[in-house]
């Protein structure tokens, strides 16, 4: 841009160097106009020059504006004396300092200079002049055409990306991510150019901004500002979510009406699957199961306080149970290693954040046995019903006397069923409650929290039986085999199964 000051002895032109994508710098070209000294041999009045530029006056500023700084001396007015109509007073020039015009497009201004002191008109001077002015004005042009573009694109001056962006990556938000960390995030992605074009984007739409959650989302590369605003605030690019229910096993479950029920496994091969550059990055619910036999567990993140129990269980069902019900976020592109690490830990922190450990301290069972006893309860009838379902399990734990719950028979089965068949009852292994003593080796599902409570804190009472006798599946209890019995008959009547 050029702009021209008060008189014709000085003219800025700012030279914008739009190489980059973000205005970097700008250098000011000060072209001091020639002032000639010559002295008039009439009058011995300084005469102004022609508009000539001398090129040793010639500074770099280095300024940082991108507007034309304006200055120069204005000369002063003449002593009087006859003068031309509308012209200005002769007499000494008297060098005067104005404010720079600062406006990037100001319109230059007239020139004040006075008639010569012969009255001849200065023709000469505007001949000699008007090639500056057309190399200026040229200048202008060019800048003009090249600067424009770049502000179009870089607002504020802030370096930014064009358009939506093309390719894909995977970017993470974390739990607790400001704008300007989510910013520095996508910068490091190479999604934005830089964290203030986010920051400026993200500013027109604050309170939407905001709600974004944590976890991962599928953006391209290179995208403005407000394309990576509005991808983000676009649910479809939310990817690698996970929801884990009460009572999911690792293995899929058939129901009595042939309906099948995704598992852990199946679930979390689901989550890690989305399109990137054209390219599945699904990891099969098979390569997770190889996975979690054939790695060790410190590696599948196992916490410390379940090693032992795990250690024994068959390598297939070696982590039932340790993804506890909740949401949570994998990595599409992820290891089958690295998506069931991701799963255990957030579990076993979990755990322990809501006093796992600590519970199992007040009672006759490791943590790891807790959550056992949870995952049954979880699986044997209605949250309402839990603390009781509860004091049953510890009840005939404590007297020595079989389980005999459907829900451990049927687990190995893969069958989501209220009751069992004579044949299965009769099935040996380790997890038919009617045969062994105990607990089953391992638990038998996802426990959710009112389960694990439950767990730690059964409902004071007697019982030593119940039986879901109602149709909305609430159990009824007893303390005797007899009473257990009448509930039985009463269960069946009502349809209750």
């Amino acid at each position: 841009m050029t702009g021209r000051g008060p008189d014709t002895n000085q003219i800025d032109v700012v030279h914008m160097n739009t190489e980059r994508i973000g205005i970097e710098h700008t250098d000011t070209v000060r072209m001091d106009a020639r002032i000639d000294t010559r002295t008039s041999a009439r009058t011995g009045a300084p005469n102004v020059g022609s508009g000539r530029t001398n090129s040793n006056n010639i500074n770099w500023a280095g300024a940082g504006s991108a507007g034309a700084k304006l200055s120069g001396a204005e000369p002063g007015a003449a002593k009087p004396g006859p003068a031309k109509p509308g012209a200005a007073k002769p007499g000494a020039a008297k060098p005067t300092t104005r404010e720079p015009n600062t406006e990037p497009f100001a319109t230059p201004r007239r020139s004040r200079k006075g008639p010569r002191k012969d009255g001849r008109r200065r023709r000469s001077g505007r001949r000699r002049g008007r090639g500056g002015w057309l190399l200026v004005l040229a200048l202008l042009a060019a800048i003009v055409a090249g600067g424009g573009f770049v502000l179009h694109r870089t607002p504020f001056g802030v370096p930014d990306y064009d358009g939506p962006g093309q390719g894909d990556v995977i970017i993470q938000v974390n739990d607790g991510d400001t704008t300007s960390a989510i910013g520095a995030e996508l910068v490091r992605a190479d999604v934005v150019r830089s964290v203030k074009a986010f920051i400026i984007a993200a500013a027109e739409d604050h309170d939407r901004i905001r709600s974004v959650q944590p976890g991962f989302y599928r953006l391209h590369l290179r995208m403005s500002g407000q394309s990576a605003v509005a991808s983000l605030l676009d649910p479809r690019s939310r990817v690698g979510q996970l929801e884990i229910k009460g009572g999911v096993q690792l293995d899929d479950t058939r129901s009595p009406d042939g309906t099948v029920v995704p598992g852990v496994l199946a679930l979390a091969s689901q989550a890690t699957c989305t399109q990137l550059n054209g390219v599945s990055t699904c990891v099969s619910a098979d390569a997770l199961r190889n996975a979690m036999v054939n790695t060790s567990i410190d590696q599948l993140g196992v916490p410390e306080w379940a090693r032992t129990g795990v250690a024994k269980a068959e390598p297939n069902r070696r982590l039932e149970g340790l993804v506890i019900p909740g949401r949570y976020d994998v990595r599409p592109g992820d290891s089958a290693e690295n998506v069931l690490r991701t799963l255990v830990t957030r579990s076993g922190t979990q755990l322990e954040a809501n006093g796992l450990l600590s519970a199992a301290e007040q009672t006759r069972y490791s943590p790891y046995q807790l959550l056992v006893i949870a995952s049954l309860v979880e699986k044997e009838g209605l949250a309402s019903d839990f603390g009781k379902i509860s004091r049953v399990i510890h009840n005939r734990l404590s007297s020595r006397v079989r389980l005999e719950l459907d829900s451990t028979v049927n687990y190995p089965l893969d069958l989501q069923e209220v009751r069992t068949s004579t044949a299965d009852r009769g099935r040996t292994g380790a997890y038919n409650s009617y045969l062994n003593y105990g607990l089953p080796p391992t638990p038998i599902g996802a426990p959710g929290k009112r389960a694990i409570e439950a767990a730690e804190h059964p409902t004071p009472g007697p019982w030593m039986f119940f039986v879901k006798c109602r149709k909305d599946g609430t159990s009824c209890f007893a303390v005797t085999l007899a009473e257990h019995q009448q509930n039985v008959r009463a269960a069946m009547a009502a349809g209750a199964f």
